[in-house]
Formats: structure tokens, sequence, C-alpha cells
């Protein structure tokens, strides 16, 4: 067994609806695990972890973001294999989505809607963690 943990970096991207003004959390929505979570991915070789981040966002949603503070590492296992997900809160500031083979869907959603859609409980509290951050702006 390889006991390498598997370095990963996302964000959790908000913006400010543009109809209501209420803050929207994104979700991606993955067809290869049917999941919904946070946009993220594994690092390249020697790739700063921010830098990771953003431009997995980018990848995965269309959007640029505005980066903000460093919210808690996440850390599981997959395939057998220890895996840590440094998350950073992020601004979307411009993009479009276009479906990819990575991620076929995103959500815009109020973060009580987020917290009921993501599938592993681990990711709705950074939800929480977001929030409170984004309070004390």
């Amino acid at each position: 067994m390889n006991d390498t943990v598997v370095q990963a970096a996302g964000c959790v991207l908000w913006r400010r609806s543009p109809v209501s003004g209420d803050l929207e959390i994104c979700l991606v929505h993955r067809p290869k695990y049917d999941d919904w979570s946070h946009p993220k991915g594994k690092l390249r070789r020697g790739e700063d972890p921010l830098a990771g981040a953003l431009r997995e966002v980018a990848e995965e949603t269309g959007y640029t973001a505005e980066p903000g503070g460093e919210l808690p590492a996440v850390h599981y296992s997959t395939g057998g294999r220890p895996k840590r997900v440094r998350y950073w809160a992020a601004e979307a500031v411009s993009g479009r989505f276009t479906p990819n083979s990575e991620v076929d869907r995103i959500l815009w959603l109020a973060p009580a809607a987020a917290r009921s859609r993501l599938t592993q409980p681990r990711d709705c509290d950074l939800v929480d963690v977001l929030l409170r951050a984004l309070e004390h702006r």
C-alpha cells in the first residue's frame, strides 16, 4: 500500500445572487462519481496549493475567483490512500460554466440548500466555516 498523501486543493466558491443579492455557493456535479461537491482537484507536481485551487475552480466551473482566507483542510481516504484537500474561500468574479467531461453541471445555491445537496458530510462543515468568515469581513 502506498502511504503517500494525495495533495489536492479547492475552493468554496461563492457570489452574491445577481437577482436578490443573497449569498450563493457553487457546487459541481461530477458524473464519474455522481456526486455534488466543492470544486477541487489534485495538485500538479510542485504547484502552489492556492494556485492549484484557483486553477481547479476555473477548469471545473469556468469562473475566475478572488481568493479569500484559507479554510480548514479536509482529510479522507481515497482508493486506499490518504488524501488532504486544502480549501480557500473564493468569490466568483467573472466567467460562465460550460459542461465538460469532469463536471457536467453546477448549481448556485443558498447555503442551507448547498449543505443539503452536498454528497459528503465533511463538505458541509466548509459551508458553515465560510459563513462565519464572511460575517467577520
